[in-house]
Order: C-alpha cells, then structure tokens, then sequence
C-alpha cells in the first residue's frame, strides 16, 4: 500500500468527535505525519486500571500537567532532544513556588482552555490528582513514589492558584509531577458523564476530556488513533503538525518496509536487527537513546529453589556469555553493563563486575551443587525477538556446568502475571524506571517491600537500610555513600544480573525534525516537524 492510499484511507474513515470551532483547510502533507507502531493504545485514559504502553501518548498529546521536563539536545544534529528530569519547565503551571519550610509547593496557573472550551481551574487540578491517588493500579503507585498519596494534600486555594503539600521531604515529588499520571481533567465534563462513578472510569476510556495540543478525532482499539491539533492550546507553542495517523501494524517486516519506501513517515518499536540494518543503510534517520534507569536483565530467584544460595547466583554472573548476547539478541544496540573494574560510582546503571570466566563459575557450581541441577527458566513471548536469542545462550552457557536450563516461553499477556507468582528459578526482564534516580530503580527491585517488580523476591534489611538512607538523604555526601553501599551490595548478592542499558530506537524520515524522548518512550507530536 502507497503512502498516498494509507493517507487517504484514513481520512476516509475518520469521522471527527470533535471539530475546531472555526473552519479551516485540511491538513495538507507537510501537516499530516503517518506513525506505524506494533499497537496502538487500548484505552484513553493513562490513570485507568490496564491501560497498554501507549495509552501514555494519549496522555502526552491530549492532556496537560502542571510541569514537564527541561528539553535538552541530543548528540548529533538533528537528532532531537531528551531531558534533564531535574530541570522543569512551565506547562499548566506558569509558575511555582516551595515554601520555606520546604513542605508543601504552591502553583499559579496559565489562562487555558478545555477541549470543551471549558477554563481550566484549580478544581480540575484536584479533581484529577485526587484521582490519580485513588483509583488504585499503576497509576497510584506512581504517585506514591513521589509521596503523593492522600486527596488531602491537594488544595485548590483560587480558581487559579493550586497547592501540593507534602507528607515529607522527598526530593521525586515535584519530578513526579512532570511523567504523564497527574495529567489534568476537565473534571465538570467528566463528573457529567461519570453515570455515577465518582471517577469517570468508563467513560474516560473512550473520551477524551483534556487541554492537550491535540484532540482525538477518531479511536478504533487495533486499527489506528487519529489526533487532531487543538488550535487553542495555550501550554507551549503551538505544533506544526496538524493531524496525525497512527496506525497499528503487528507485522514488524511491514512496518520496516513502510518507512524504507518512504511510505510511512515514524516507526519505533521494531527488533533491534531492523533497527540495526536501518541505521547502517543510512536512508532513514535512526535515533537510538539510551533508556534511562533501564536494563535488561536475568533475575535469580533469591526466596526459593537453588538460587537461594548466593554462590549459585554468582556462578550464573561469571558464566553468562555477555558479548555474544549482545550481538545475538541486542545486535549491539544497548550499552554493555559488564565488566566494570574499581568500585561502584552513584551512577545508574552501571556494569557490574562480572564478565565471562568459566572457570570461576564452576568452581562455584563445584562448591554449591557438586551433583549439578535442573531449573528453568521464562521469558516473555512478545519480546522474543530480543529474549529468545538470549535465553538460549543462557542455557547453552550453563549447561557445561552442570545446569540443566528448561526454557519457559510465555505469553506476553500472560508474563507478567507468571513474573508476580514469584515462583520462577530464573528470568529473562527488562525495567525502565520513569524517574531518574537509582534509588528509585532500587527501591522498586531489592527492597524487602517486595514490590510487584522485585521478580527476584530479593530481601535484605541491610539493602532495605541503605535504599531508605539514600531516598531521603540530607546531604550530597551521606546520599553518595548510600547509593554506593547498596550498588556494591546488590554486586555481591546478585539477585539481578544486568545485561545492558536498551536504547528506544526511533525510525524517521530524514525530512522529520523535532523528535522528543521522554520517560514514558511514547512520541510527543507537540514537538515533531516535517519537512
């Protein structure tokens, strides 16, 4: 299918929910950006209880916060940009201002509109963070990682003025505010079509109630996602894309060969081979950023079976074959984490020190399990591309050893509910942290809370201890020494075997500017130009 067919298909579908007020001519090309993406969003709203991945791109473009992150240039020209997660920029908010007493903040809100045409006021602020602390799911428990957690700490002081105290010092609340959870609701209109649910939650599925860049036009779950441009925004400049089609294609060889005909205009999403042979073809652009707080990783289960013995966990680290996994799985695109030499730093991630040395791994099978042993070991189906490869050069890797490894493929609606039984020996995962601190990454994976994310089911109060004391440091060098504590900790105890930091690896056309990474890894079409 030609790129002028897939344009015109979709602008034959759409029917428009909602149109701007005044008339205007339709979007010509160079207005009009075509993404191809794996799938698209399952539901509308980012806050309700199992939203897909890219629900996160509704929120981005149809919804405002308060704040959004300092956008700071990537290398190389034309590339885009990423951002500094501690640097933050007006959005809703156009100013703000902490206390002295450092315990609560107080925000003054810009002059702007509703889709509805409806102000945005203080109320809506509360109405739509107050729900985000008590809807339950992901998006509670991202708030509360910013200790966020009570409606009470909300204020809406005047129509305009908006205050978040805070339960205590924690340097990720303010952060926490910029990912794409305390997103901002047209409360009236929701309330109006709640049918009784104090929190919209099935009507915001399929509606859009925001103050975002773009509206959507057009929602079929599995087909495609048409936005928009909302002409009224008024929480940055306004985007030189007017409409955008994105379009779900499973299929990763169509969806390569769309964008390599020039057929479609932004893909992501594809195996790391693609991506690979794209970028050294050099007739599409591909950006490839490092995903902050993120590895993959194999998990050794520390509560049960044979890995509850540190020295079997250690073995595994020294015999896995890093360098091959790399090109066999990531076809190098990631950044090692292997191999390191002298101690930890305060960075995350970092290579561990562990590279392949077989004889030291079995000389530590030897000590540990002299007769061998049989275990297993899952990972998840819809990421085969990359986890597949790896887990077959993790069991050729024991298998000298005298492990014996069973692969467990398991699919991707089902992984990550196998992951969270907590019974699995062993476990092929990938981790991204939305908020850039490693002990945040380390809060959520070793402490003794046991989160839904430490698959290990690693606990250690003298882990629990340091992650605490770094989370809520006083100062720069009590912080550091916690950090390396705990990083020098998880070394030694291993529970977790890092294989590499992923790159988000972008496809574009070479006349797409503006590109815009962010936490959330979904495109910010706010920011995107075409040429």
């Amino acid at each position: 299918m030609r790129r002028r067919t897939l344009l015109a298909s979709a602008t034959a579908l759409a029917a428009p929910a909602l149109r701007p007020a005044a008339a205007q001519p339709a979007p010509g090309r160079a207005e009009t950006l075509l993404l191809v993406q794996e799938y698209g969003p399952n539901s509308l709203d980012m806050q309700g209880l199992g939203s897909s991945q890219p629900v996160n791109g509704v929120a981005l473009n149809c919804y405002d916060r308060l704040v959004r992150y300092k956008r700071v240039p990537l290398p190389g020209e034309g590339n885009g940009s990423t951002f500094d997660i501690t640097s933050l920029e007006p959005e809703l908010a156009e100013s703000w201002q902490e206390a002295s007493d450092g315990m609560s903040c107080t925000f003054r809100l810009r002059e702007a509109a509703f889709h509805s045409g409806r102000p945005v006021t203080a109320k809506d602020v509360k109405w739509s963070l107050d729900r985000a602390v008590s809807i339950g799911g992901f998006a509670t428990t991202q708030m509360n990682a910013g200790s966020m957690e009570k409606p009470e700490q909300f204020v809406a002081l005047d129509d305009r003025t908006f205050r978040v105290d805070y339960i205590r010092k924690d340097k990720l609340t303010l952060p926490n505010l910029g990912v794409t959870i305390p997103f901002v609701f047209d409360s009236e209109l929701a309330i109006r079509n709640s049918g009784g649910d104090p929190w919209a939650k099935e009507w915001l599925k399929n509606n859009v109630a925001g103050s975002g860049a773009f509206r959507v036009e057009a929602f079929r779950p599995g087909t495609e996602t048409i936005y928009a441009r909302n002409d009224d925004w008024k929480s940055g400049p306004m985007p030189k894309l007017r409409r955008v089609i994105a379009r779900d294609i499973p299929s990763p060889s169509t969806r390569r060969a769309l964008i390599e005909r020039g057929d479609a205009d932004i893909s992501y999403g594809l195996p790391p081979k693609d991506f690979k042979d794209l970028a050294e073809a050099r007739r599409v652009k591909v950006v490839g950023v490092p995903v902050p707080n993120a590895i993959w990783y194999v998990a050794l289960n520390a509560a049960t079976g044979p890995f509850t013995d540190v020295r079997l966990r250690q073995a595994v680290a020294w015999a896995l074959p890093y360098e091959a996994i790399m090109q066999a799985s990531l076809f190098g695109r990631g950044v090692p984490m292997w191999g390191a030499t002298g101690g930890p730093t305060t960075a995350w991630p970092q290579p561990f020190p562990y590279s392949t040395n077989v004889a030291r791994a079995r000389e530590l099978v030897q000590q540990a399990a002299p007769g061998g042993l049989t275990t297993s070991l899952l990972f998840d189906a819809g990421s085969a591309t990359v986890a597949e490869p790896m887990a077959v050069l993790v069991k050729e890797a024991l298998a000298p050893l005298g492990i014996t490894v069973e692969l467990n493929k398991i699919p991707g609606a089902n992984f990550r509910g196998e992951l969270n039984k907590k019974t699995a020996p062993m476990a092929i995962n990938r981790f991204g942290g939305w908020l850039d601190w490693p002990d945040y990454f380390f809060f959520w994976n070793y402490h003794g809370n046991n989160s839904i994310f430490n698959i290990a089911s690693y606990q250690n109060p003298a882990m629990d201890k340091l992650i605490d004391a770094a989370r809520f440091a006083p100062d720069a060098g009590s912080y550091a020494e916690a950090v390396k504590g705990f990083i020098g900790l998880a070394e030694q105890d291993v529970p977790m075997i890092p294989i590499a930091q992923p790159l988000h690896d972008v496809a574009m056309q070479r006349s797409i500017g503006g590109y815009q990474f962010w936490p959330s890894r979904e495109p910010d079409f706010r920011f995107l130009t075409k040429g």
